[in-house]
């Protein structure tokens, strides 16, 4: 008696979902603006290195994009360039829970906000539904810091996308499509923000007027400790 045991499985057939949910993938990104991505990520590049600040937030799988877009902009994307202020406010465990135990979930980024945010700012939100309360909450609070609010959701409309300055909306309703698109935007978001840095820090260093490069659109930060 052989003592190999044979492992391989039946042959069934190739599950349809892989192949749908990549077709889906492919359409949504194919109807997002690209290039408007890259201009924000433009001008978030000149924000941050006029010294203003980048905030992001966003629950669950959201969170974690959040707290990968503000991990590349205080590290580097692909290009070498100085590190740029950008905060995850879930990311402080004490704080959400006291938050969250003190004033309720809904306020544990809208508090935040407001401790963090200055004019001239960034608050970037993420959330699939769009309609994460919390969010919209830290949205009402950059207005009122005088921020400039960006969204990532999914279709539009919705509460979020209504509530900021800018708003990339996903034109899906699958979850797993739009925080796939949202990653992608992400990306773009970081390579435009790595480029505009590098080349207003060449610019300068070629004999340009200080700040010149960087101070276009962004306004003066405003109470930084």
């Amino acid at each position: 008696m052989s003592g190999v045991i044979d492992l391989r499985l039946p042959e069934r057939p190739e599950p349809d979902w892989p192949r749908r949910h990549v077709a889906e993938l492919c359409d949504a990104l194919r109807a997002v603006d690209v290039a408007g991505v890259a201009r924000l990520g433009r001008d978030l590049g000149r924000r941050l290195l006029a010294g203003h600040r980048l905030l992001a937030a966003g629950n669950g799988g959201s969170a974690a994009q959040a707290q990968h877009l503000t991990a590349e902009l205080v590290g580097r994307f692909k290009q070498e360039r100085p590190a740029l202020s950008a905060i995850a406010l879930h990311a402080e465990t004490s704080t959400v829970t006291a938050l969250a135990n003190d004033y309720g979930v809904e306020e544990i980024f809208a508090r935040q906000v407001e401790a963090h945010g200055r004019p001239g700012d960034v608050l970037v939100v993420l959330s699939t539904s769009g309609r994460s309360p919390n969010l919209v909450r830290a949205a009402e609070a950059g207005h009122t810091r005088g921020m400039s609010v960006w969204s990532l959701t999914g279709r539009s409309p919705n509460p979020l996308a209504s509530t900021s300055d800018l708003a990339v909306s996903v034109a899906s309703t699958d979850t797993a499509v739009i925080q796939e698109v949202h990653q992608v935007l992400v990306h773009v978001l970081c390579d435009a923000v790595d480029r505009e840095v590098v080349a207003a820090l060449a610019l300068g260093s070629a004999g340009r007027p200080a700040g010149a490069a960087s101070a276009a659109g962004a306004g003066s930060p405003e109470g930084r400790s």
